[in-house]
């Protein structure tokens, strides 16, 4: 996964209407599928009403398991309640597991696969 500034979840949805919002969730999904067991599904899930509902729960078990650390539950409501706030606050989490080795999360994942 790329480091991102926990600025642009926070600041760029802001400019962009709300555009940079499904931006970060695409490239977040598609960078954690390359490194974790659990498959987000597609994105196109975002924007069916309820269906978003069941991809917010795989994308929070994904990031939990990409950070190693933290809820599902947890997750789930950093972004439902606090939106562009609690991607933020998960970028920050992303940063800070990419900084510790990234090369362990991926391992753990081709294990799992095994």
């Amino acid at each position: 996964m790329k480091l991102r500034s926990p600025a642009a979840p926070l600041l760029l949805p802001l400019v962009t209407l709300g555009i940079y919002t499904l931006v970060w969730n695409v490239k977040t999904k598609n960078e954690m599928n390359k490194t974790i067991a659990n498959r987000i599904p597609t994105a196109w899930l975002l924007i069916v009403p309820i269906a978003n509902i069941f991809w917010l729960v795989a994308y929070s078990r994904g990031a939990r398991q990409f950070n190693g650390a933290g809820s599902t539950a947890g997750t789930f409501w950093l972004l439902a309640l606090l939106g562009i706030i609690g991607e933020a606050i998960l970028q920050a989490r992303f940063n800070r597991t990419i900084r510790s080795g990234v090369a362990s999360v991926a391992s753990d994942a081709s294990s799992t696969l095994r």
